[in-house]
């Protein structure tokens, strides 16, 4: 591959923005930033942001293939599209399920890794997330309460085995009988645990952080909120500083001002944007299937069939990160870290994607001045956008 330098523009490095100066790409992979301008090809991006590609920790399929239909060619077809919307990285999330059918899962996403080849065009799979099934009945909202449990690390360890090792993230309601022990045997292994789908009090929340937990899962949505005398799962989340705190940032799971609240409580480098897209996003309004359950997208969120909860999002990552720059809620730089960076540090994957590092895959993107998505280059390779 050709050597390039990217010039006239934004660039959100590790340190600090640079607005000036060269970024080179070398058969691929990030070279540095420079001040003098390198003998190779120069191009120039008009002024414009260039940073990280974004990192999606919690999504559970996109386009029409979800990871509860265990298909690896599926998976792989979320990931083409979802690279064509900016996201090069994203951790593929099961559901709450019977505990075959998510080995079955963990397998199919390790295939859909092991299958692709270098010329492969679609957003890198950089671990698994296990939302459930160690959930609570009050907090269930749409995963399939038929399939609760409490936490079993012997499961845990069967799925991480048909995984390949991928498995990054456990999610669990800490007032399940071994949740303590749950967490401590996965914190001693480097896996992140997280709080959600869950009625814990204030007390077990901060318990379960003591022992391990790291993060909250789509805070404020699934779980004890916010009240002056039971300050609830939610509260824990705002003062225990070294959590992350995942958040929908759509519009339609977490109005504006409590996104502020909690970025005002946490600061925004403790914030993850995520999006908890379903299989159906970037598919037409109408009937999807999710995660076992009957859901409606309508009005760009979808819900239960029964109407009883949201379902998920329909987001993509370029969505949820302008967003919170809209909102007046942070500056356009660190909106973008908190769908780069922030999120690849929260998943313990930032060893891998979510900064501009020398040697690292070229996996980056160009954004407008309002962060609209202009392009999205993986490996250094420019990818169509979606239409």
């Amino acid at each position: 591959m050709s050597t390039y330098a990217l010039s006239n523009a934004h660039f959100v490095l590790p340190g600090r923005v640079m607005d000036d100066g060269y970024l080179t790409v070398v058969d691929g992979h990030f070279g540095s930033w420079q001040a003098q301008e390198p003998a190779c090809e120069i191009v120039d991006c008009g002024g414009r942001w260039v940073a990280p590609g974004f990192v999606d920790t919690h999504i559970h399929g996109f386009y029409n293939h979800a990871t509860t239909d265990c298909d690896a060619e599926g998976i792989n077809i979320s990931s083409a599209e979802l690279v064509r919307r900016g996201t090069t990285s994203w951790i593929p999330t099961t559901f709450t399920e019977a505990p075959e059918s998510i080995r079955a899962a963990c397998a199919a996403i390790a295939e859909a890794d092991e299958v692709r080849g270098a010329e492969f065009m679609g957003a890198r799979i950089q671990g698994i997330y296990l939302e459930g099934p160690f959930f609570t009945q009050k907090h269930v909202g749409a995963q399939n309460p038929a399939f609760l449990i409490d936490p079993a690390y012997d499961l845990y360890a069967d799925w991480q085995q048909a995984a390949g090792g991928r498995i990054v993230k456990s999610a669990l309601a800490p007032e399940h009988d071994g949740s303590i022990e749950y967490i401590s045997a996965l914190a001693a292994e480097g896996i992140v645990t997280s709080i959600g789908h869950s009625d814990a009090t204030f007390e077990q929340a901060l318990a379960a952080v003591n022992a391990g937990a790291t993060c909250f899962t789509h805070t404020y949505n699934g779980m004890r909120g916010l009240h002056h005398r039971d300050p609830g799962i939610v509260g824990c989340a705002m003062v225990t500083p070294e959590t992350y705190a995942e958040v929908i940032a759509d519009g339609h799971h977490v109005m504006p001002a409590a996104v502020e609240a909690l970025v005002r409580a946490k600061g925004w480098d403790h914030v993850v944007l995520i999006t908890d897209c379903l299989g159906c996003g970037g598919m037409p309004a109408g009937e999807y299937m999710s995660g076992g359950l009957p859901v409606v997208m309508r009005d760009g969120a979808c819900y239960l069939r029964d109407g009883s909860s949201l379902a998920g999002s329909v987001a993509v990552m370029c969505d949820v990160v302008k967003n919170v720059y809209d909102w007046n809620i942070v500056s356009a730089e660190q909106a973008i870290r908190m769908g780069t960076e922030v999120a690849a540090r929260s998943a313990h994957i930032d060893d891998r994607c979510g900064s501009i590092v020398p040697g690292r895959h070229a996996d980056f993107v160009i954004l407008n001045n309002d962060l609209t998505l202009a392009e999205t280059y993986l490996g250094g390779v420019r990818v169509p956008l979606s239409e």
